[in-house]
């Protein structure tokens, strides 16, 4: 292992500047406990995880979400099954507008075109009225689905907190969904109401989804309304939908339901790589207390900001962009593509909006970094104080990339959660130094260890990550898992009571951690467990391969096979000499283990629509598994990279069964 390379370290000043100082100071002098001068975010985090009950209490204290705690903060502390706050009332979307007379605009909404306008505080409470005040008159009540087909645009803000302020679950599918991988989503949730839009603009071009949502609602026999947002055609109401316009006519402060702490709040879906995709139920007050924590405590944010995640409404970060709304700050809407026109599209955005916190993936930093791009000398950075990444694991070089040419002060914060829990397991904090290609540490009040075959904590080698203790933001349920089976079998195997997240994960003996891919997609050559990142990250440098993906299949024979499938740049060959750089460089930067037994060139890799590699279903194709039954086409973002590897796992399972 290489010296750690430390590339941002507070200073005392700026660690007593936090947001979490502040928490800790106010924590010291309620309960009597020292957290060290300056503050030290590893004693924070013991005290977070030892006293569940205490940290999550006082944190809803401390930010005015409660008064003092009504009974219990934790009345049940098993998994799955934890109970949070029994005696607590509350509604997200009440939280997310409180702050109604801020001065700073609740939204900044911004196009490809770098065309922005605000949406003031007191404009949206009173536009989420007026919406909530619709679904009451179409008979919307507590529990009933409204589902959006919608675009990253105000109006899907709008409609999400309407739908939370009366009690009905929000769910959404982005607006370039097919109709076939809308309804694998929504059918199963049964929505009242559908919020569409009649097209989008991505790419500097224009897709009408008209003729979609005449499909999806006619496949939909739960619908009451259908309610249009107008983006590429005039309103029309002739075909028996309600204009936008009409849905938020009626300007009003909201009235909010009071609701239990785990009232379900919104509906979120798996990738769906297998199967049909799994809703995921997650409640008001967990998601409320999780993204205050996250938001105040880790991201250091509040009025004045401005907070910005790229995001598509199918994936979670849509929904967790969202909910910075509950610390005050203002979220900044980029509604298109994040690379149109040019590739730096994104720090374009945080120049013209003056944004504090850039977050995105970490595909796109990549992609800027083997693009050579500067940013710092095109753009003023100078209100940017934070960059967020997730996603997939980021290269230390990225990391080293973004000091280099983005802004040599900013905080670096790369983070590892999940639309499971709707929130991050491990990430960054401002109390500690930022290491290049390491996650700083687990996340407060979650107990993550990362485990052996055996069930045993280790440190310095691969093992699960593992939360040992329950989260208020992990999911309340899974959609028509009435008995639970499939949640316990989702999360809570092979061990009972733990939730196993299938990804390896090393932790340091310095506390840092380093996320190595899918468990269930783990390379084990020889024995020894290798996660697909350590590969990705030494491609991720080269120039020639613009993406890639490695399988790791367990033949019938009892051997191995390790094919490492490769995307070149425009112009590039998978010539004899660039396998031989491609075989030396994982070589010398991972280990000879590493080496692939085949490199394969393909036009595209398979991704879902959320930008992640399917390692576990191309596996099992690769292991012969029939297309259909490995996975699910209309999950991909891209699904006709799929016919190169349906051919070559069919010409491989096929040698397989001659006779020899």
């Amino acid at each position: 292992m290489t010296a750690p390379r430390v590339l941002w370290e507070p200073t005392p000043d700026s660690i007593a500047a936090t947001r979490l100082h502040r928490f800790a100071t106010w924590v010291s002098a309620r309960r009597g406990i020292t957290f060290g001068d300056p503050t030290d975010y590893d004693t924070v985090w013991r005290w977070s995880v030892d006293h569940l009950d205490q940290f999550w209490a006082d944190l809803a204290v401390w930010t005015g979400l409660l008064t003092e705690t009504p009974g219990p903060a934790l009345a049940n502390p098993d998994m799955p099954g934890a109970v949070w706050f029994p005696d607590v009332r509350l509604n997200f979307a009440e939280q997310a507008l409180k702050n109604g007379g801020d001065p700073h605009p609740a939204l900044v909404v911004v196009d490809e075109n770098l065309e922005t306008f605000e949406v003031a505080s007191a404009s949206l409470r009173v536009q989420v009225g007026a919406f909530a005040d619709t679904l009451r008159r179409l008979g919307v009540r507590r529990g009933d689905r409204v589902a959006g087909y919608l675009p990253n645009g105000p109006e899907a803000v709008v409609a999400f907190l309407g739908a939370a302020a009366i009690g009905a679950v929000w769910t959404v599918c982005a607006s370039d969904f097919g109709a076939s991988a809308v309804l694998a989503r929504l059918a199963q949730v049964e929505p009242v109401v559908l919020v569409a839009a009649d097209g989008y603009r991505f790419n500097g071009k224009e897709y009408d989804r008209r003729e979609q949502v005449a499909e999806i609602r006619a496949a939909l026999p739960t619908l009451r309304a259908t309610i249009i947002v107008p983006v590429l055609h005039p309103a029309d109401d002739r075909d028996g939908t309600t204009p936008w316009r009409a849905a938020v006519a009626n300007e009003q402060e909201p009235r909010f339901e009071p609701l239990p702490f785990d009232h379900p709040l919104w509906i979120v879906y798996s990738s769906g790589t297998t199967g049909l995709p799994k809703g995921i139920v997650h409640g008001h007050g967990g998601i409320v207390l999780e993204q205050w924590k996250q938001a105040a405590l880790h991201n250091d944010i509040g009025p004045g900001d401005r907070f910005y995640w790229y995001a598509s409404t199918a994936w979670i970060m849509w929904n967790i962009a969202i909910s910075a709304l509950v610390s005050g700050a203002t979220v900044v809407v980029h509604n298109g593509s994040p690379s149109y026109p040019s590739l730096d599209m994104q720090f374009a955005v945080a120049e013209k909006t003056g944004i504090t916190y850039l977050g995105t993936s970490a595909g796109y930093l990549t992609a800027c970094e083997k693009a050579g791009l500067r940013p710092r000398d095109r753009f003023d950075l100078s209100a940017l104080r934070t960059i967020g990444s997730t996603g997939s694991p980021l290269p230390a070089s990225t990391f080293e990339w973004v000091y280099r040419s983005v802004k040599s002060d900013v905080f670096l914060s790369s983070s590892s959660g999940g639309t499971d829990i709707a929130s991050g397991f491990i990430g960054g904090s401002t109390l500690l130094p930022v290491v290049a290609g390491e996650l700083q540490r687990p996340m407060l009040g979650v107990s993550v260890e990362s485990w052996n075959d055996s069930g045993q904590p280790v440190v310095g080698e691969l093992g699960e990550l593992v939360v040992t203790k329950p989260m208020p933001s992990m999911p309340l349920r899974l959609w028509g898992d009435d008995d639970g089976e499939r949640y316990r079998a989702t999360y809570f195997e092979p061990w009972p009571g733990v939730w196993r997240h299938g990804d390896w994960l090393e932790i340091t003996d310095r506390g840092t951690c380093r996320i190595m891919g899918r468990s269930d997609s783990t390379l084990n050559r020889g024995g020894v467990r290798m996660g697909t990142a350590e590969i990705y990250a030494v491609l991720d440098t080269m120039p020639e391969i613009s993406d890639s993906l490695v399988l790791g299949v367990e033949q019938p024979d009892g051997t191995y096979y390790m094919p490492l499938f490769v995307q070149l740049m425009a112009g590039a060959e998978l010539s004899g000499a660039l396998v031989a750089a491609i075989r030396e460089a994982i070589r010398a930067k991972a280990s000879p283990r590493h080496m692939p037994d085949e490199v394969i060139a393909v036009p595209g890799i398979p991704r879902t629509r959320t930008g992640k590699r399917i390692e576990v279903p191309l596996k099992r194709l690769f292991q012969g598994v029939a297309p259909e039954k490995a996975l699910n086409a209309t999950s991909l973002g891209n699904p006709a990279t799929l016919a190169t590897f349906i051919e070559l796992a069919d010409n491989r399972s096929t040698s397989w069964r001659k006779p020899r």
